[in-house]
């Protein structure tokens, strides 16, 4: 038994990993004993910080620019992981933006944009990802999907499509590589204290937080503990799963 959640041995590569959600995960991981490769795309003094912290506490981590939206660059990110630290055993979909709008008054690109970063890059980063895990027939993939994927937001049918096909992606994906020992699952964090909510008025996050059960934002962190438990040795039976980490939004 393991009580700690060990990941010592263990090479990730999280997309977007410079910044909130993915920062987080990047430092929980590395705390847990995984080389972190850091992913950034326009970032590059944060996605520095990040590795600068985790050598520092007597981690290995490396940082590579991408825009995982591209095929070819998600694919020489993959390549870079398996080349810098001679494996990949877990792949974080973490990156992500918003352009709210609604619908009414949404650019086409504004749409393109939010499905190319949030969902496309999901396909591009696990097929190249899972060339490798089938090889050596273990891995784990974790997709950053979200309450807006579950519930749907106004003002967020692009963000709410995106997050929405990555849980589906999730659970066909699941399917295709569990007899290789690959599972594939979902976060969906609720309202969580990032970059993003800073773009809110107080009186609009007053009045989303009154959906929130708990009646609080989430912590980073407390997305980061949950994406290293599916990561983890421990989590080996579960796949194809949503873990809603929301304060509870959506119950489902």
């Amino acid at each position: 038994m393991s009580p700690t959640l060990s990941l010592e041995n263990k090479v990730a590569l999280v997309t977007g990993g410079s910044r909130g959600i993915g920062r987080a995960i990047a430092l929980e991981f590395a705390a847990r004993g995984a080389a972190v490769v850091v992913n950034y795309n326009k970032s590059p003094e944060s996605a520095e910080e990040v590795v600068k912290q985790i050598q520092s506490a007597g981690g290995k981590a490396a940082a590579h620019q991408a825009d995982v939206s591209d095929f070819k660059q998600a694919e020489a990110l993959v390549k870079f992981t398996v080349e810098t630290f001679g494996d990949l055993s877990i792949l974080v979909n973490n990156a992500g933006i918003t352009r709210d709008q609604l619908i009414m008054m949404m650019p086409e690109s504004d749409w393109d944009a939010v499905i190319n970063t949030n969902l496309k890059s999901t396909f591009n980063c696990s097929k190249a990802a899972v060339k490798h895990m089938m090889r050596k027939r273990v891995g784990r993939i974790i997709n950053m999907a979200s309450v807006a994927g579950q519930m749907g937001n106004p003002g967020q049918t692009n963000y709410s499509a995106s997050k929405g096909g990555q849980i589906a992606f999730t659970k066909a994906l699941a399917r295709e590589v569990a007899t290789r020992n690959i599972t594939v699952n979902a976060i969906a964090p609720g309202f969580v204290d990032t970059e993003i909510l800073d773009a809110m008025t107080p009186e609009t996050l007053a009045a989303a937080l009154k959906m929130v059960p708990l009646g609080r934002k989430g912590k980073p962190e407390e997305i980061a503990y949950a994406v290293s438990f599916l990561a983890s040795d421990e989590a080996a039976y579960i796949t194809g799963q949503v873990l809603g980490v929301d304060g509870g939004m959506a119950m489902m």
